[in-house]
């Protein structure tokens, strides 16, 4: 079995970063505190061995985080036209994945996936079906910038209205199109891999399948 080191590291840097932010939520004593704070320092400096970030980003965003440490969630919105997908362009890094993002505090799953979808594919849609809710650190090899562990949730949508997709609206894509699952752009595998867009393509053709969850 092939180790891969950045993964590796990775993984133990958000275990890390979710211990010490554990330990600063519930611990009162001064030396504890001292402990768990030099842990979030630890955390920040492993993520920046392996990753380009900023580290004044890294920490800012490590020090944001408060109360204790969970996953966080990241919905996916999948519409087809037959066997093609609609995928949008990440203005990050310049590669395709489904429409979709974070959920936000006091957002409904379904709704917040709707929203993504509007503001990335400029088209108005409805959720219809949860077709996989999967472990993001197992399937997509979540990029060592980012220290947070991620659930992801892939909802099938449809069309509510019949304008043009439009991409930019929030200024996060550049491009928006329809391509065939088996013939795809260079994905965005931190947010979309060509498994998933199979299996999203089968739970489009077959709607008694179960949703497919780590």
């Amino acid at each position: 079995m092939t180790i891969d080191p950045v993964r590796t590291l990775h993984t133990m840097a958000v275990e890390l970063g979710a211990m010490a932010q554990n330990g600063l939520y519930y611990a009162t004593d001064k030396y504890d505190l001292a402990r768990y704070r030099r842990m979030r320092e630890m955390t920040g400096e492993i993520l920046e061995l392996i990753s380009a970030t900023d580290p004044a980003q890294l920490r800012a965003g490590l020090d944001l985080e408060l109360g204790h440490a969970t996953p966080k969630l990241d919905v996916r919105g999948a519409l087809f036209d037959g066997d093609r997908v609609l995928l949008v362009k990440e203005v990050r890094d310049g590669r395709w994945t489904l429409p979709g993002g974070w959920v936000d505090a006091l957002d409904e799953p379904r709704a917040a996936a709707e929203r993504e979808f509007a503001e990335e594919a400029g088209l108005r849609v409805r959720t219809t079906r949860l077709a996989a809710v999967h472990d993001g650190s197992i399937h997509n090899g979540h990029n060592p910038v980012s220290p947070w562990h991620v659930y992801k949730l892939f909802f099938l949508v449809e069309r509510t209205d019949d304008a043009a997709p439009q991409a930019g609206l929030d200024g996060e894509t550049s491009d928006v199109g329809f391509f065939a699952v088996e013939d795809l752009p260079e994905l965005s595998t931190g947010r979309t891999t060509a498994e998933q867009l199979a299996l999203l393509l089968a739970h489009h053709k077959d709607a008694s399948l179960a949703t497919d969850v780590d």
